[in-house]
């Protein structure tokens, strides 16, 4: 087991190292990124399925037993953003083969890349806090180093920013797991749910409570602590961009997720009431700032930040169907958000601009193009059928059952808001004429170069449209994965005696 749980992290590390030997070579690099992806995508296939069956599995590195050693956990929520990494990885590595230029791939695009995703990988598997640190450090180098490949001003300027603020993040966060050593001895999550419940001093548990959130709460965006985000995701190309957008965030959502959930104790209240309003806060400026803009790439920036706002409504409201409700719509924003960006990017390529007020024409110049993004789009506004739709149902659904109706009515305004950005980019940027009278077709483009921006895209469009047609069985995962969350007794079991159910 431990090599299986292993490999999502191993894989990566190894493609990574096998890229940045052939990056001189533009097509190996890609093939090796291409092959890597896969085999990540086929591992965690098999971790999903084995978890569905078996339950949490956990494994301990050097058979060091729990609470000693170095702990992967794999439960039904680390399985399934497991499974959606790697496909959004093998997305966006096909994509990049024709966004991502010859002289990025040999300042090691690939490498950092295949970097950037064991980092991912490795947050979701690890067991303990200071494991978790380390990832989350693979990851702020490997995406940095990414946001200012090729040296331009615009990409120093937002790499600057990008770094600065989660470099305070860091320091939370290492303040915080020090603070909790220091109250239990030990930082194994599961055995923290013990200890920590144990410690009677309910105002340093307040405290560490507060920093965690801060300390996440910056790398899931969550206001006050978002602005790294706007300012910083639009410079890069925008396969950088696209994976940015689908997984980084959600790495910090998933943090704050897992130590409010498993590691504290469920009677601070008060913690709940700073998540409700950090996330309604997030929502309204999110979907504000994107309303404003008029660019494409810098609405959909804006728009990550207000979607952040939902899933972390989820945790506050901190019910079985309002977990369920985080679950899925992480799984629809990822696949959603990663298939925009993709979808601008080419928008871009045959249009000649990012800005609004500068391009037209897609629509009658691309009709495929235009109904992948009209999926994506209507689909993260929360247009039925779609798979935001269900998302958003279970949301407000949990939140009329428990009488918050203030949160349904900013839930509801931000979901009118996203429509009325989605339709400006449509009505922009497809539907009125080109400003020069020629927008270029997919046609115009290779063959090989329509095939490397059409079918990652394509596969992202019909993952919506599966979730949005057919979400019972998606909806029952998502509902045991709250259940699991709720009621941990088998990931304790898993990690500490060593048995899955």
């Amino acid at each position: 087991m431990s090599w299986l749980l292993a490999l999502p992290f191993f894989i990566p590390i190894t493609t990574a190292l096998i890229a940045f030997l052939a990056r001189g070579r533009k097509h190996l690099c890609s093939v090796i990124s291409i092959t890597g992806c896969f085999a990540a995508l086929c591992v965690s296939i098999a971790i999903v399925t084995l978890v569905v069956s078996g339950g949490p599995q956990a494994a301990q590195m050097g058979d060091w037993q729990a609470p000693y050693g170095i702990t992967l956990i794999a439960d039904r929520l680390s399985a399934v953003m497991l499974l959606i990494s790697a496909i959004v990885g093998l997305c966006v590595a096909l994509f990049a083969i024709s966004d991502i230029n010859e002289n990025r791939v040999k300042l090691g695009f690939h490498c950092f890349f295949q970097l950037l995703l064991a980092g991912v990988s490795g947050s979701f598997v690890t067991g303990d806090l200071f494991n978790l640190y380390v990832w989350f450090e693979v990851m702020l180098i490997a995406s940095f180093a990414l946001l200012v490949l090729g040296g331009e001003k615009i990409q120093l300027d937002g790499g600057i920013k990008y770094v600065a603020l989660n470099l305070v993040s860091t320091l939370l966060m290492l303040t915080s797991i020090g603070l909790l050593y220091g109250l239990t001895g030990t930082l194994n999550m599961a055995q923290l749910h013990i200890s920590l419940a144990e410690v009677d001093n309910p105002v340093a548990i307040s405290t560490l409570a507060v920093i965690f959130i801060c300390a996440f709460g910056i790398k899931a965006a969550i206001f006050p602590l978002f602005f790294w985000l706007p300012a910083s995701y639009h410079v890069p190309p925008v396969a950088v961009t696209a994976v940015f957008a689908g997984l980084l965030t959600k790495v910090g959502v998933y943090a704050l997720i897992r130590t409010f959930t498993l590691i504290f104790p469920n009677d601070l209240g008060f913690t709940q009431n700073i998540l409700l309003g950090a996330a309604l806060l997030t929502m309204l400026t999110g979907v504000l700032g994107a309303a404003a803009q008029y660019e494409f790439r810098k609405i959909l920036s804006f728009h990550i930040i207000s979607q952040i706002g939902f899933l972390i409504l989820g945790l506050a409201l901190n019910s079985p169907l309002a977990l369920a409700g985080t679950v899925f719509y992480m799984i629809h924003n990822i696949v959603a958000k990663t298939n925009l960006f993709l979808i601008s990017g080419t928008a871009q390529r045959l249009a000649g601009s990012y800005e609004l007020n500068e391009i037209g024409g897609l629509y009658k110049a691309s009709p495929l193009l235009s109904t992948f993004f009209f999926i994506a789009a209507f689909s993260l506004a929360g247009f039925p059928p779609l798979s935001g739709f269900w998302a958003k149902l279970l949301l407000v659904k949990a939140s009329l059952d428990q009488t918050a109706y203030f949160v349904t009515a900013v839930a509801l305004i931000t979901g009118a808001l996203t429509l009325f950005s989605m339709s400006k980019i449509w009505a922009e940027a497809f539907w009125k004429p080109h400003p020069q009278g020629h927008c270029k077709s997919l046609y115009s483009l290779s063959v090989a170069e329509r095939l490397q921006r059409l079918l990652p895209v394509s596969l992202l469009a019909s993952i919506t449209l599966i979730l949005g047609f057919m979400p019972e069985p998606f909806i029952e995962y998502a509902l045991g994965t709250a259940g699991e969350l709720l009621h941990p007794d088998d990931y304790l079991e898993a990690v500490l005696t060593g048995s899955s159910h």
